[in-house]
Order: structure tokens, then C-alpha cells, then sequence
């Protein structure tokens, strides 16, 4: 039997953390869509059921103040814009959203809490615990003269270490070839940045997910994205998988001339 269709609709008043809180479903593996006008959701609803991937949990965001589509909320809009005045802006608000309230299934009031505590907050009501995700991480080696990866979370710099390049026999191989591994990791400022970088990571990946972040990339990069940083992800992969992680290992340039 397909798992049921988990739809959360979310909204509030201005500055009580609605976006922070699609962030924070959107970490939770919810597939979420903000300001969907509220005429298209059954529509929407429509298409997720018959998605050819199948999505279970759903996230919306609906904003008050952005309601062309809530016609009962066109003349209180009217009014919030011609004013714009904001203690007018939020009873206003509160008189829009009383309707949803009366029928929402949580009242969740952020006054009091700290976007780290929303988010606590949220994943204990929302994700059961044997479900919760763990820190997706991905170790990305590649060259500086291609590029530095956009989306990496952090970024380690390793071109002071001894390059294999400059050695005729080992310049066609990679990192990955156990010549060039023993080659780079016969320096004792490799073994020293490798035992650092696993200090670090063995520090840092539980830190990240106690704060709940789903997603890590970590790039390691030298001047062309073959030797070092190939054999340094290949040790932290294998490093991160003792530690009981499942890392995916990425040599983006290995291909490149």
C-alpha cells in the first residue's frame, strides 16, 4: 500500500518565521512550494498524487499578505497596502488569518523562540523519530584553474602539498592509483592535513546534525583536480564510512586535460 500523502499548509503573521520554517521542512525532506496561490492547491495536490516519483510529504506556504488569489482578503490587502502602516498591518493580519485558525490542526506561536528552537520544534511534530533524515554528505575533489564548486559548504585548499604532476611516471594516473596515494601520502604534511581534516570532520558532521542540516558538501581542491584532492577524498570517504557516515565521493575533474 503506497504511504499516505503527508500536506502541510504553513502561514503566520509577518516576521514569525514562515519562510525560516519552509527552510526547516524543506531540510526534513518535505518537497515544499512557497506562495502557491491558494485557487491552484487541489491542482497541485492532483499532480503529487499522480507523480511518477513518488512524494509522501508536502510543505506549502501560504502568505496572507501576498493574496490576490484569497478573494474574502482582497479589501483587507487594499487596505494594508494604502496604509502601510505595521501595528495596522498585523491586526490586520490576525483579523485575515482567524478563519484559518479555526481550523488549523497546530497553532504553533514562534514569540518566544529562537529560529534553532522552531526548527527543534518542527521536526519533533513532524518527523518521527526513526524516520529522521541523517547528514547526507558528499566529498567533492577538484581543480582550481576549472573552477571552485558552487554549492560546497566548506572548502579546503591543498595545492601546498607535493604534486605528483611534476613526476613524469605518475603525471597520466590519478589519485586514485595506489603509486600517486603513496606518493602524496608519503609527505608528512599530507598525513598532517589529512589527520587534521579528520579531526575536524569527526568535530563538525555531528555539530551540523544536531542543528538539523540535511546536506554537506565538502570540496577539496588542488591546481587541476587529479592527484591531490582525488587521493585526500578518496582517504576522508573512507574515513567517514568507518565513522559510520555513507559519503558520496565526487572527482569532478578527473576527465578534464
Amino acid at each position: 500500500m503506497p504511504a499516505p500523502l503527508s500536506f502541510v499548509v504553513i502561514t503566520g503573521l509577518s516576521g514569525a518565521g514562515k519562510s525560516y520554517a519552509i527552510k526547516c521542512f524543506e531540510d526534513m525532506g518535505f518537497f515544499c512550494v512557497d506562495n502557491l496561490p491558494t485557487t491552484l492547491i487541489p491542482t497541485f495536490a492532483d499532480l503529487i498524487m499522480r507523480s511518477e516519483q513518488p512524494i509522501h510529504r508536502v510543505a506549502l506556504g501560504v502568505d496572507v499578505r501576498e493574496g490576490a488569489y484569497l478573494s474574502r482578503l482582497l479589501d483587507t490587502i487594499r487596505e494594508l497596502r494604502a496604509r502601510g502602516n505595521a501595528l495596522d498591518g498585523i491586526r490586520a493580519e490576525r483579523r485575515t488569518l482567524s478563519d484559518l485558525r479555526e481550523i488549523a490542526d497546530r497553532i504553533l506561536d514562534t514569540s518566544a523562540l529562537t529560529v534553532h528552537q522552531l526548527k527543534d520544534r518542527l521536526v519533533e511534530l513532524y518527523v518521527a523519530p526513526k524516520a529522521r533524515p541523517g547528514l547526507a554528505t558528499s566529498l567533492v575533489s577538484f581543480g582550481f584553474k576549472h573552477g571552485v564548486p558552487f554549492d560546497a559548504d566548506l572548502l579546503f585548499d591543498v595545492r601546498f602539498l607535493p604534486n605528483p604532476h611534476f613526476v613524469e611516471s605518475l603525471r597520466p594516473l590519478d589519485g586514485r592509483h595506489e603509486r600517486v596515494r603513496a606518493f602524496v601520502l608519503d609527505h608528512p604534511e599530507s598525513k598532517e592535513m589529512l589527520r587534521r581534516l579528520e579531526d575536524f570532520l569527526k568535530f563538525v558532521l555531528p555539530c551540523y546534525e544536531r542543528e538539523g542540516k540535511a546536506y554537506l558538501t565538502v570540496a577539496i581542491g588542488c591546481t587541476g583536480g587529479r592527484h591531490r584532492s582525488v587521493t585526500l577524498a578518496e582517504e576522508l570517504g573512507r574515513f567517514l564510512a568507518g565513522l559510520g557516515y555513507a559519503p558520496t565521493v565526487v572527482h569532478r575533474d578527473l576527465e578534464r586535460e
